[in-house]
């Protein structure tokens, strides 16, 4: 068993927050049951212990939601006691955190630094963007409380990154996003384009992206990202550092650039488990950490042939010659073709990018290289 890249939702779906875009809300209505409500013990330890005696090299839990801080404090200062006491000593433990902010306060930053969690904190750019889609339970926008939660951050020396989600609306307000972000201090970014729900047309929400306004997106932000570049200063977006870390001939770290499914694990709070994030529903479900081994986990992944069937790409984008840069992008968003997954949503978008902004990444290459 090679190392293990373990998602959890200790709180399922709940969240204080009441984002319109929630890819992960939208998933969970899905599903016969919506909210598993939080992760006990029993449930965290068996994840613990099934890991222990599976991972070789590396474990690394990532927590997320809904909003993974509702579990409360006291249910992450006994999972890494939990695992301080079980994993064994020659298998190196991550930990990572996606979170709104909200709850943050100084225990919470205190316990990340301590425990040396990576911490990636949501925040739409300017205000204007944020507090259009991610407003709280009374309609309020919430970019203040984002930003004070950063402030904690940086006090505790707490390690973070920026994820802001790319809709329509602030794909029209790149220039204002990246200069906020950056004037803020904010070094490490990544952006990810927004998801439309499971059923129905693409394109018919508000908050939706077209490939259209993606390719204007990348191709601004691009533009932006070179010129500071070019000016002597460095700012990491994790999509075109992955660009560029293939262009030197390496794979690039991030899941959707690869061209197929990875090797991860979705664990619910009452402990199923499921292939990935984006499917966390009823007929992906592969077993559960409390009665399955996870040999027996990774039998149901083949059954269902996820990682299999994502691998297949069309003729169109085999003799595509961007296809070794944007291979076909995340499953998610590839359009079905019967069975199998098509052609990414977002051809297009990547195609007029790639083509605009080829030559300046073996620029940036070399630039680093330097």
């Amino acid at each position: 068993m090679p190392s293990l890249s373990i998602l959890l939702k200790p709180a399922s779906c709940a969240c204080n927050l009441h984002c319109d875009y929630c890819f992960y809300a939208d998933e969970a209505k899905s599903r016969t049951i919506s909210d598993y409500g939080m992760m006990s013990r029993a449930v965290s330890h068996a994840l613990i212990d099934r890991a222990a005696g599976a991972a070789q090299g590396m474990v690394a839990f990532l927590f997320q939601g809904g909003e993974p801080t509702l579990a409360g404090l006291d249910f992450y200062r006994d999972f890494v006691s939990y695992a301080q006491a079980t994993i064994p000593c020659g298998l190196t433990v991550q930990y990572a955190l996606q979170t709104n902010g909200i709850l943050l306060d100084e225990a919470w930053c205190r316990f990340f630094k301590e425990n040396d969690f990576l911490v990636g904190l949501s925040l739409d750019g300017s205000r204007k963007c944020h507090d259009r889609f991610r407003r709280d339970r009374a309609g309020e926008g919430t970019y203040e409380q984002v930003l004070g939660a950063a402030r904690l951050l940086d006090g505790a020396g707490v390690s973070y990154n920026v994820l802001t989600v790319v809709t329509g609306y602030l794909a029209g307000h790149v220039r204002s996003v990246f200069s906020n972000l950056c004037g803020n201090g904010f070094c490490f970014q990544q952006y990810i384009p927004c998801l439309d729900p499971l059923e129905g047309k693409r394109g018919q929400q508000e908050y939706s992206l077209s490939p259209k306004q993606y390719e204007e997106f990348l191709k601004t932000l691009f533009d932006l990202w070179y010129q500071e570049l070019a000016n002597g200063r460095y700012w990491s977006v994790r999509y075109f550092d992955n660009l560029v870390w293939m262009l030197d001939g390496h794979a690039p770290e991030q899941c959707s650039m690869r061209g197929c499914c990875g090797l991860q694990y979705l664990v619910e709070a009452d402990g199923s488990v499921y292939p990935c994030d984006f499917y966390g529903l009823d007929e992906y479900r592969m077993g559960n950490v409390l009665c399955h081994s996870w040999q027996e986990l990774d039998q149901a992944r083949r059954s269902l042939r996820f990682i299999e069937n994502s691998q297949v790409a069309p003729q169109e984008c085999q003799i595509c010659r961007w296809y070794p840069l944007c291979r076909n992008g995340c499953r998610r968003e590839r359009l079905a073709q019967g069975a199998a997954p098509g052609k990414n949503y977002y051809c297009q978008a990547y195609a007029g990018f790639f083509a605009y902004a080829l030559p300046r990444l073996y620029q940036v290459r070399r630039m680093l290289r330097t």
